[in-house]
Formats: structure tokens, sequence, C-alpha cells
């Protein structure tokens, strides 16, 4: 299954979702991230932390969707509130879409220890996700089915 998260600026929710998705389930899903409004860089705490809990960030960078035109996702997953009120391009048109509403822990201005909490806290709601995803890609099932299941699960969430 090729996956790609979208966040408006591809700087945190996406780039943490696509770090842990290639790690966990890369045997199954092949993710990528971009975003409409790409961010000149990576939010540092993003990275920090995807190390502190042993996750590759080797070629993480922020990314245009329009990167991806020829990557042709069978699945799109909004990650921010943003992102899920734009239009896909046209060439998503195939893709299945669903919307993962998770809080930004780079939003967090507080202490170290508050920052870290939420960025720890985001990092296991995707890993909680993931593991779903990665059940679901390797039954290996028709665009159908997925869209179904994909989207009854959004629904639940």
């Amino acid at each position: 299954m090729k996956l790609l998260y979208i966040c408006t600026h591809n700087r945190c929710r996406s780039i943490l979702s696509e770090a842990i998705t290639n790690s966990l389930a890369g045997d199954f899903i092949i993710a990528r991230s971009a975003g409409s409004q790409p961010a000149e860089e990576v939010h540092p705490l993003s990275l920090k932390f995807l190390c502190k809990m042993g996750y590759s960030i080797t070629g993480l960078r922020s990314k245009s969707w329009h990167s991806f035109a020829q990557f042709q996702p069978d699945v799109v997953i909004t990650v921010c509130d943003s992102a899920a009120g734009e239009a896909c391009p046209a060439y998503f048109g195939n893709s299945i879409k669903i919307h993962w509403g998770m809080a930004d822990p780079s939003k967090i201005e507080g202490k170290a220890s508050e920052q870290e909490e939420a960025f720890m806290a985001c990092i296991d709601e995707i890993v909680r996700r993931v593991r779903i995803l990665k059940n679901i890609a390797e039954q290996n099932l028709k665009q159908s089915d997925l869209r179904d299941i994909l989207v009854a699960l959004e629904a639940s969430e």
C-alpha cells in the first residue's frame, strides 16, 4: 500500500507519521509526507523526539505535495484540520482520502517537559493508528474494500 500523509506545512505531524509508518510497517506500506505550503525545515523537536524513540530521520524534509504527482498513493491521510479542508490536487483523485485529527505538538510553547509530553502523546497516537493500518495492509484488499474499512475506521475515531 502506498500512503501519503498531508499537513499544511509538512514539518511536524505528517513528518512524524511518515517516519513511524516506514519504521513499523515498511514491509507493507510505503509512506511519504507532504504539505500544501511546506515549511523551510522540519520542526527540530520532531526530529529530536523521533530520534529519542529510535526512529530513523534519514531523508526527512519538508516537501510540497506537488512533488508526488507520480507517486499515486492508494491512501491520502490529512493529519491537520487546515489540510483536511483543502482540495487535494487532481492527481490524487483515485486515492482514498481520510482525516486523522491530531493536536499539533509543535504549538506547545510551555516548558520543555510540556513540549516533550505533547510530542510523546502525538507519537503514541500515530503508533496506535499505524499498527491498525499495518494490519489492514497485510490483508492486501481490493481498493473498494480498503476504502470501506478506512472510512469506517475514520468514523469510529
